[in-house]
């Protein structure tokens, strides 16, 4: 009969962190609607704030008109309204938040969002939060108050 040798268990210890990936960095467009609406990304029912990549060398204007385009090929874009990031494990994602002019319905209609499959769509903003992530709300609360206080 043979036995195994027993091998004492040690415990696994967790990897210490480590930020060896670049940040994933990204724009997100509040287009207002009035007083009271925002444009929306209807993707299959996921309602989301337009989004996109920022590429290496591109601004954040460039990536934003990328995000969203119309007849013209110019957003009215206003400004940058806010940042929010990101820790994960091994990454740190960044999103800034940019504004453009108040639209009318009817400019919306323009609108065509980068991926193909989502539909652009005017909602009420507080409607649209009500269903957001509370991280996704946080960023809307924010940003929306920048916008109607002219800070970042």
């Amino acid at each position: 009969m043979s036995t195994a040798p027993v091998t004492a268990v040690t415990p696994r210890l967790r990897a210490s962190y480590e930020n060896w990936r670049p940040p994933v960095v990204g724009v997100s467009l509040l287009v207002p609607v009035g007083a009271d609406c925002i444009v929306v990304a209807d993707l299959r029912g996921m309602l989301m704030l337009p989004l996109g990549g920022v590429y290496d060398g591109q601004t954040l204007q460039e990536a934003s008109r990328r995000v969203l385009t119309d007849a013209s090929g110019e957003l009215p874009l206003l400004r940058h309204v806010a940042v929010d990031w990101v820790q994960t494990r091994r990454r740190k994602v960044i999103t800034h938040v940019m504004a453009t002019t108040p639209m009318t319905r009817e400019a919306v209609t323009d609108l065509v969002y980068r991926d193909p499959r989502a539909t652009v769509r005017v909602m009420p903003t507080m409607q649209f939060l009500d269903q957001a992530w509370p991280a996704g709300k946080m960023r809307l609360l924010v940003s929306i108050q920048a916008l109607a206080t002219g800070a970042v």
